[in-house]
Protein backbone atom coordinates (compact mmCIF):
# COMPACT_ATOMS: atom_id res chain seq x y z
CA UNK A 1 0.00 0.00 0.00
CA UNK A 2 1.22 3.45 -0.73
CA UNK A 3 1.99 5.95 1.66
CA UNK A 4 -0.28 8.89 2.23
CA UNK A 5 1.32 12.02 2.99
CA UNK A 6 -0.71 15.20 3.15
CA UNK A 7 0.94 18.98 2.36
CA UNK A 8 -0.94 21.35 5.19
CA UNK A 9 -0.48 24.66 6.69
CA UNK A 10 -3.92 26.76 6.74
CA UNK A 11 -1.88 29.66 6.11
CA UNK A 12 -1.35 30.85 2.25
CA UNK A 13 1.86 31.18 0.44
CA UNK A 14 4.06 29.12 2.85
CA UNK A 15 4.87 27.24 -0.59
CA UNK A 16 2.76 24.31 0.08
CA UNK A 17 1.86 23.85 -3.28
CA UNK A 18 4.85 24.61 -4.47
CA UNK A 19 5.85 22.10 -2.13
CA UNK A 20 3.39 19.13 -2.98
CA UNK A 21 4.03 19.56 -6.82
CA UNK A 22 7.75 19.58 -6.32
CA UNK A 23 8.17 16.77 -4.16
CA UNK A 24 5.66 14.61 -6.16
CA UNK A 25 8.08 15.33 -9.12
CA UNK A 26 11.00 14.50 -7.69
CA UNK A 27 9.79 11.49 -6.35
CA UNK A 28 8.66 10.04 -9.56
CA UNK A 29 12.26 11.24 -10.67
CA UNK A 30 13.30 8.56 -8.50
CA UNK A 31 11.23 5.82 -10.01
CA UNK A 32 9.18 5.76 -7.33
CA UNK A 33 5.31 6.11 -8.89
CA UNK A 34 3.72 8.46 -7.30
CA UNK A 35 0.22 10.01 -7.59
CA UNK A 36 -0.87 13.79 -6.19
CA UNK A 37 -4.30 14.90 -5.57
CA UNK A 38 -5.25 18.48 -5.32
CA UNK A 39 -7.30 19.05 -2.86
CA UNK A 40 -7.25 23.12 -3.30
CA UNK A 41 -10.33 24.52 -5.05
CA UNK A 42 -7.73 27.29 -6.36
CA UNK A 43 -6.39 24.17 -8.57
CA UNK A 44 -2.90 25.39 -8.68
CA UNK A 45 -1.48 21.76 -8.63
CA UNK A 46 -3.14 21.22 -11.68
CA UNK A 47 -2.24 23.80 -13.24
CA UNK A 48 1.46 23.93 -11.58
CA UNK A 49 1.73 20.19 -13.63
CA UNK A 50 0.30 21.72 -17.12
CA UNK A 51 -3.64 21.27 -17.11
CA UNK A 52 -5.82 23.41 -17.92
CA UNK A 53 -8.30 23.94 -15.09
CA UNK A 54 -10.99 24.23 -17.46
CA UNK A 55 -9.89 20.86 -19.38
CA UNK A 56 -10.77 17.77 -17.16
CA UNK A 57 -14.35 16.59 -17.47
CA UNK A 58 -14.34 15.10 -14.01
CA UNK A 59 -12.08 16.54 -10.92
CA UNK A 60 -11.80 15.33 -7.12
CA UNK A 61 -14.59 17.62 -6.84
CA UNK A 62 -16.75 14.89 -8.68
CA UNK A 63 -15.13 11.83 -6.88
CA UNK A 64 -16.07 13.53 -3.10
CA UNK A 65 -19.80 14.19 -3.96
CA UNK A 66 -20.15 10.91 -5.90
CA UNK A 67 -23.35 9.84 -3.33
CA UNK A 68 -24.87 13.04 -5.43
CA UNK A 69 -24.63 11.71 -8.96
CA UNK A 70 -26.66 8.60 -8.92
CA UNK A 71 -25.50 6.52 -11.92
CA UNK A 72 -23.49 8.97 -12.88
CA UNK A 73 -21.04 8.39 -10.04
CA UNK A 74 -17.35 9.10 -10.86
CA UNK A 75 -14.39 7.04 -9.15
CA UNK A 76 -10.98 8.33 -8.55
CA UNK A 77 -9.61 6.10 -10.90
CA UNK A 78 -11.98 7.84 -13.63
CA UNK A 79 -9.91 11.39 -13.09
CA UNK A 80 -6.50 10.25 -13.03
CA UNK A 81 -4.45 11.89 -15.69
CA UNK A 82 -0.58 10.36 -16.56
CA UNK A 83 2.24 13.28 -16.62
CA UNK A 84 3.44 13.28 -19.91
CA UNK A 85 6.63 14.52 -19.24
CA UNK A 86 7.73 12.68 -15.61
CA UNK A 87 6.96 8.60 -16.08
CA UNK A 88 6.36 7.75 -12.62
CA UNK A 89 3.90 10.96 -12.26
CA UNK A 90 -0.05 10.83 -12.04
CA UNK A 91 -2.05 13.54 -11.01
CA UNK A 92 -5.72 13.62 -9.84
CA UNK A 93 -6.98 17.60 -10.80
CA UNK A 94 -9.46 20.09 -9.04
CA UNK A 95 -11.29 22.81 -10.21
CA UNK A 96 -13.05 25.92 -8.36
CA UNK A 97 -16.32 23.83 -8.26
CA UNK A 98 -14.45 21.96 -5.48
CA UNK A 99 -14.96 24.82 -3.21
CA UNK A 100 -18.65 23.86 -3.30
CA UNK A 101 -18.11 20.36 -1.75
CA UNK A 102 -17.63 22.02 1.54
CA UNK A 103 -21.80 22.82 1.73
CA UNK A 104 -22.09 19.56 -0.53
CA UNK A 105 -20.78 17.07 2.11
CA UNK A 106 -22.78 18.62 4.79
CA UNK A 107 -25.56 16.23 5.56
CA UNK A 108 -23.42 13.24 3.77
CA UNK A 109 -22.64 10.15 6.64
CA UNK A 110 -19.24 9.93 7.12
CA UNK A 111 -18.68 13.01 5.06
CA UNK A 112 -15.04 13.22 6.87
CA UNK A 113 -13.80 10.04 4.74
CA UNK A 114 -14.79 10.36 1.41
CA UNK A 115 -11.50 10.72 0.28
CA UNK A 116 -9.78 8.16 2.31
CA UNK A 117 -12.45 5.82 0.91
CA UNK A 118 -11.96 6.70 -2.49
CA UNK A 119 -8.12 6.38 -2.09
CA UNK A 120 -8.76 2.61 -1.03
CA UNK A 121 -9.37 1.75 -5.13
CA UNK A 122 -6.03 3.61 -5.68
CA UNK A 123 -3.36 3.02 -2.93
CA UNK A 124 -1.71 -0.28 -4.18
CA UNK A 125 -1.33 1.26 -7.40
CA UNK A 126 1.29 3.71 -6.08
CA UNK A 127 4.13 4.02 -3.62
CA UNK A 128 3.75 7.50 -2.89
CA UNK A 129 0.28 9.48 -3.02
CA UNK A 130 0.69 13.46 -2.09
CA UNK A 131 -1.76 15.36 -1.41
CA UNK A 132 -2.21 19.49 -1.48
CA UNK A 133 -4.49 20.55 0.89
CA UNK A 134 -6.29 23.73 1.14
CA UNK A 135 -5.31 26.94 2.57
CA UNK A 136 -8.11 26.06 5.46
CA UNK A 137 -9.26 23.99 8.32
CA UNK A 138 -12.38 23.03 6.67
CA UNK A 139 -13.94 20.23 5.87
CA UNK A 140 -11.53 19.61 2.83
CA UNK A 141 -8.37 19.50 5.35
CA UNK A 142 -10.26 17.44 7.42
CA UNK A 143 -10.91 14.69 4.89
CA UNK A 144 -7.21 15.15 3.56
CA UNK A 145 -5.84 14.71 7.13
CA UNK A 146 -8.49 11.66 7.75
CA UNK A 147 -6.83 10.08 4.15
CA UNK A 148 -3.25 10.40 5.57
CA UNK A 149 -0.92 8.50 7.00
CA UNK A 150 1.46 11.81 7.77
CA UNK A 151 1.52 15.52 7.18
CA UNK A 152 4.34 17.74 6.10
CA UNK A 153 4.15 21.26 7.46
CA UNK A 154 5.87 24.12 5.43
CA UNK A 155 6.86 26.81 7.08
CA UNK A 156 8.23 30.48 5.61
CA UNK A 157 10.79 31.89 6.81
CA UNK A 158 9.15 34.96 7.70
CA UNK A 159 7.22 37.10 10.36
CA UNK A 160 4.45 35.58 11.77
CA UNK A 161 5.63 31.62 10.66
CA UNK A 162 4.86 29.90 14.00
CA UNK A 163 1.56 32.14 13.56
CA UNK A 164 -1.63 29.54 13.37
CA UNK A 165 0.52 26.16 13.84
CA UNK A 166 -1.19 25.76 17.20
CA UNK A 167 -4.56 25.61 15.48
CA UNK A 168 -3.11 23.40 12.74
CA UNK A 169 -1.68 20.90 15.68
CA UNK A 170 -4.78 20.80 17.33
CA UNK A 171 -6.50 20.28 13.94
CA UNK A 172 -4.16 17.33 13.62
CA UNK A 173 -4.56 15.91 17.03
CA UNK A 174 -8.56 16.00 16.66
CA UNK A 175 -8.29 13.86 13.64
CA UNK A 176 -5.68 11.27 15.13
CA UNK A 177 -7.62 10.95 18.24
CA UNK A 178 -11.29 10.87 16.72
CA UNK A 179 -10.77 9.71 12.74
CA UNK A 180 -7.43 8.87 11.87
CA UNK A 181 -5.08 7.04 14.68
CA UNK A 182 -2.38 6.35 12.02
CA UNK A 183 -1.77 10.27 11.58
CA UNK A 184 1.54 11.40 12.55
CA UNK A 185 3.63 14.44 11.30
CA UNK A 186 6.52 14.02 8.63
CA UNK A 187 8.01 16.55 9.76
CA UNK A 188 8.23 20.52 9.00
CA UNK A 189 9.82 22.01 6.18
CA UNK A 190 11.43 25.30 5.92
CA UNK A 191 10.77 27.31 2.98
CA UNK A 192 11.54 30.59 1.64
CA UNK A 193 14.96 30.37 3.42
CA UNK A 194 16.98 33.05 2.82
CA UNK A 195 20.34 32.43 4.70
CA UNK A 196 21.76 36.19 4.15
CA UNK A 197 18.67 37.15 7.05
CA UNK A 198 18.79 37.36 10.32
CA UNK A 199 15.11 37.14 9.79
CA UNK A 200 15.49 33.36 8.03
CA UNK A 201 18.46 32.04 10.36
CA UNK A 202 16.09 33.14 13.72
CA UNK A 203 12.69 31.74 12.27
CA UNK A 204 14.56 28.71 11.43
CA UNK A 205 15.76 28.08 15.06
CA UNK A 206 12.57 28.65 16.44
CA UNK A 207 10.79 26.45 14.18
CA UNK A 208 13.52 23.65 15.33
CA UNK A 209 12.65 24.38 19.02
CA UNK A 210 8.90 24.14 18.53
CA UNK A 211 8.99 20.41 16.34
CA UNK A 212 12.03 19.59 18.43
CA UNK A 213 13.52 16.82 15.84
CA UNK A 214 10.68 16.61 13.32
CA UNK A 215 12.25 19.27 11.26
CA UNK A 216 13.51 18.05 7.62
CA UNK A 217 17.37 18.97 7.11
CA UNK A 218 16.64 20.09 3.68
CA UNK A 219 15.41 23.49 3.49
CA UNK A 220 13.80 25.33 0.68
CA UNK A 221 15.85 28.49 -0.14
CA UNK A 222 14.13 31.67 -2.24
CA UNK A 223 15.38 30.96 -5.78
CA UNK A 224 13.98 32.91 -8.62
CA UNK A 225 13.34 29.69 -11.15
CA UNK A 226 11.23 28.27 -8.50
CA UNK A 227 9.23 30.80 -8.54
CA UNK A 228 9.25 30.98 -12.32
CA UNK A 229 8.03 27.08 -12.75
CA UNK A 230 4.50 27.00 -12.16
CA UNK A 231 3.47 29.45 -15.08
CA UNK A 232 5.33 26.92 -17.74
CA UNK A 233 3.58 24.20 -15.88
CA UNK A 234 6.53 22.40 -15.17
CA UNK A 235 7.89 21.01 -11.79
CA UNK A 236 11.61 22.87 -11.30
CA UNK A 237 13.09 19.66 -12.11
CA UNK A 238 12.56 19.54 -15.54
CA UNK A 239 12.42 24.09 -15.69
CA UNK A 240 15.86 24.14 -14.25
CA UNK A 241 17.33 20.76 -12.81
CA UNK A 242 20.70 22.75 -12.41
CA UNK A 243 19.27 25.51 -9.51
CA UNK A 244 19.07 25.59 -6.09
CA UNK A 245 15.42 25.11 -6.15
CA UNK A 246 15.64 21.84 -8.05
CA UNK A 247 18.95 20.59 -5.41
CA UNK A 248 16.92 21.33 -2.65
CA UNK A 249 13.70 19.28 -3.56
CA UNK A 250 15.35 16.49 -5.05
CA UNK A 251 17.31 16.35 -1.13
CA UNK A 252 13.95 17.07 0.40
CA UNK A 253 12.24 13.84 -1.60
CA UNK A 254 15.54 11.86 -0.23
CA UNK A 255 14.84 12.34 3.07
CA UNK A 256 11.24 11.18 2.89
CA UNK A 257 12.04 8.02 1.44
CA UNK A 258 14.29 7.67 3.79
CA UNK A 259 11.73 8.21 6.52
CA UNK A 260 10.26 5.27 4.59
Amino acid sequence: MGKVIAVCNQKGGVGKTTTAINLAACLAAAEKKTLIIDMDPQANTTIGLGIDKDEPESTIYDVLTHHLKGDSAVTLNDIIFSCDSIRFLDIAPAAPDLAGAEIELVNVIARERQLDQALEAVRGNYEYLIIDAPPSLGLLTINTLTAADSVLIPIQCEYYALEGLAELLNTIRLVQKSLNKRLVIEGALLTMYDSRLNLSRQVAEDVRSYFRGKVFKAVIARNVKLSESPSFGKPIILYDIMSSGAENYLNLAKEVMENG
